[in-house]
C-alpha cells in the first residue's frame, strides 16, 4: 500500500509543471505544491525522487539530548 502519491500538474499559463505530494496516498487535497518550474512531467517527477532519495541518504545530525 503506497504512503505518498506524487502527480505532475501542468500549469496553463506557463506551460511548466509543478508536483503535488499527497499523504496520505488517498488524500483528495496534497499536502505539498511546488511552484510549476519544470519543462516536463518527467523532469518533475525525477527532481521529486532525487530529492528525496538525498534527503534519505543524507538525515540531519541528532539533536544532543539536552535539547529535545
Amino acid at each position: 500500500m503506497p504512503l505518498i502519491r506524487i502527480e505532475p500538474v501542468e500549469d496553463a499559463a506557463s506551460g511548466r509543471f509543478a508536483i503535488e505530494i499527497y499523504y496520505p496516498a488517498d488524500a483528495e487535497r496534497p499536502l505539498v505544491t511546488t511552484a510549476p518550474r519544470y519543462k516536463s512531467a518527467a523532469a518533475a517527477e525525477q527532481d521529486t525522487i532525487a530529492i528525496l532519495a538525498s534527503t534519505a541518504n543524507n538525515p540531519a545530525p541528532e539533536e544532543p539530548a539536552n535539547r529535545r
